[in-house]
């Protein structure tokens, strides 16, 4: 216990934060990639893999008594590379295609939402200190990061704005949300998961960019060393950036966040 309220199971959002989430979704799409198309093992035993070890690493950090935070950041790539090769799958091996794909995600990440915030009047990452709150939390983190890839392939592919136009208009958005969050009474709640879930396709559109054919628009660079290069980034952010657990003020407070 502080003065100030409940320690919870996740970091501050700082701009740190947002620093390691941006390299950690882009490390999704280069990683996911990695193995289903450089390794050639397809999207479903990409997926069966990154899912096992997200439900390991979810379990984990519930079962842990307090903020860890390499913990923490490997569940979050975790998830969003599992949401790499979910996506994937659903838009290519099923034929949903990416406009359906991100469709049904939108859909799962509100209605997620929705049942998080009937059950606990709240959505606010402050008040992620119990269980049931981490389940709600890892649910949508998991639908967002796959709604993300979706949403960064519809942008770069159908929408013909390509991997450089898509990193532009996602970067514009977050500018956008940014101005929101620092001029505007919309509740930061709300703007964080906004941010959250545009900083997936932001991260999915740089990693394509990196790794794909040069007639396709990217720089065509190794998958593995892309990735080997971003988590090496993301292990030394972590060690540099301060990384302390957010505050939970109380349920009044955090409602009003």
């Amino acid at each position: 216990m502080t003065d100030k309220g409940t320690l919870t199971k996740v970091p501050a959002v700082t701009l740190g934060f947002w620093i390691i989430k941006i390299a950690a979704t882009t490390l999704g799409e280069t990683g996911g990639d990695t193995v289903t198309m450089t390794m050639n093992l397809g999207y479903l035993v990409g997926t069966a893999i990154f899912l096992s070890l997200l439900v390991l690493l979810v379990v984990w950090q519930t079962a842990a008594k307090k903020f860890h935070p390499f913990l923490y950041w490997a569940t979050i790539i975790a998830s969003t590379t599992a949401g790499t090769t979910m996506a994937d799958f659903a838009d290519r091996s099923l034929g949903i295609g990416y406009t359906g794909g991100s469709s049904v995600l939108l859909f799962c990440v509100l209605a997620s939402l929705a049942l998080w915030h009937w059950s606990e009047g709240t959505v606010s990452v402050s008040t992620v200190s119990k269980p049931r709150v981490e389940a709600f939390y890892w649910i949508t983190i998991t639908f967002s990061q796959t709604l993300g890839t979706a949403l960064g392939d519809w942008t770069a592919d159908t929408s013909g704005l390509g991997y450089e136009g898509s990193a532009l208009l996602f970067c514009a958005a977050l500018a956008i949300v940014t101005v929101l969050y620092y001029r505007t009474s919309i509740s930061h709640v709300v703007l964080f998961w906004a941010a959250f879930i545009l900083t997936r396709p932001l991260g999915a559109t740089v990693g394509d960019f990196l790794d794909k054919p040069l007639d396709h628009g990217g720089l065509a660079l190794s998958r593995p060393l892309a990735s080997v290069v971003i988590a090496v980034f993301i292990l030394i952010a972590i060690l540099v950036i301060p990384q302390r657990a957010g505050v939970h003020p109380g349920a009044s407070a955090a409602e009003t966040s």
